[in-house]
């Protein structure tokens, strides 16, 4: 038996999948992983495309777009192996890439999942954003990352090159133990897109065990494939997904307190959107706080244990630091 499935999720992505996927096969060693292609309900060619010219892949066909935490839940489900990553079609793998993931979680058994180091496939010498080395949420649960915080990108000087445990492991490239994928629910599909990941980590977390970055890997990620940063619908998922993780995630003594503080930040990013002219996010941030107060009722229990008091960087106010104390850098 195979120790690892690696799980690339596709719709419509032919383009994506000429371009990437030459490096997934190049570089992943079959004699311990198989390359899994799940298509989410493709009206394309693509599927075609790829049994013509990869017929040693797996196709795992799945009848409408799901999204990113619904088509990959439906595919782990068919998943037997005891480890699977889940990859963007966008990113390219380097050399080696794999080995140093399953090593470390094969040597220390508390760690849930783990990501390579992610750096830019447009910029090869710096970080990419989603992801970086290593994810973190502040206070108020604002994400940034060691390389990354807001828009700000580090170029990677190795100053992020030790192993180190994080809060949240990037989905663009995300290996997870199988059996605790599914123990701990697998992704929240209400959250169709953004945010599931950080989402999915929290519940690891709960359950004791640990996330970490391995530097000694490394992939290269395209970014915003599906959707742009100033895509409207983007704005949406990211405000309201992140309300939501908070509410199901936070003891209610300590989530009630932190919600009220985001309704007022939201609020000055509703009005910062509306100064520079991004009417339609500023609306989206509405209508994420809108959605959120009609959903939250799915989450009827909340933890006993806030295990953002085990993280030093979740006291940090990224805002305060980045905008006022200038602060863009993760070592500063």
């Amino acid at each position: 038996m195979k120790q690892v499935s690696v799980v690339i999720l596709n719709w419509n992505g032919r383009k994506l999948l000429e371009q990437f996927l030459p490096s997934v096969i190049r570089h992943t060693p079959d004699s311990i992983a198989d390359v899994v292609v799940a298509d989410n309900g493709s009206t394309d060619d693509s599927v075609k495309w790829t049994m013509q010219q990869y017929p040693q892949i797996k196709i795992i066909r799945l009848k409408e777009n799901l999204g990113y935490a619904g088509g990959y839940n439906k595919a782990l489900e068919l998943i037997d192996t005891p480890y699977a990553v889940l990859l963007n079609s966008d990113v390219e793998v380097a050399e080696g890439w794999l080995s140093p993931l399953i090593d470390f979680c094969q040597d220390n058994p508390e760690v849930g999942a783990c990501q390579p180091k992610i750096k830019s496939y447009r910029n090869r010498s710096f970080f990419e954003y989603a992801g970086a080395s290593g994810g973190f949420i502040d206070k108020y649960g604002y994400p940034y990352c060691r390389g990354r915080i807001f828009s700000t990108v580090e170029q990677d000087n190795g100053q992020y090159n030790n192993t180190a445990d994080i809060f949240w492991a990037s989905g663009a490239c995300l290996l997870i133990r199988t059996k605790l994928f599914h123990e701990v629910g697998g992704f929240d599909s209400l959250f169709f897109a953004h945010m599931e990941e950080i989402d999915l980590c929290w519940r690891i977390l709960l359950t004791g065990k640990r996330i970490c970055v391995i530097p000694q890997s490394e992939v290269f990620h395209l970014g915003s494939a599906t959707l742009t940063e100033a895509n409207p619908q983007k704005t949406f998922l990211n405000f309201r997904n992140n309300l939501l993780m908070l509410y199901k995630n936070l003891p209610k003594k300590d989530g009630r307190p932190l919600l009220f503080k985001r309704r007022l930040l939201d609020t000055a990013a509703f009005f910062k959107f509306l100064l520079t002219g991004k009417i339609q996010n500023a609306f989206a941030v509405i209508r994420a706080h809108n959605d959120f107060r009609k959903q939250k009722s799915r989450y009827r229990q909340q933890p006993a244990t806030n295990i953002l008091n085990n993280f030093k960087e979740a006291s940090r106010n990224i805002t305060v630091d980045y905008f006022i104390r200038k602060q863009k850098y993760f070592k500063s």
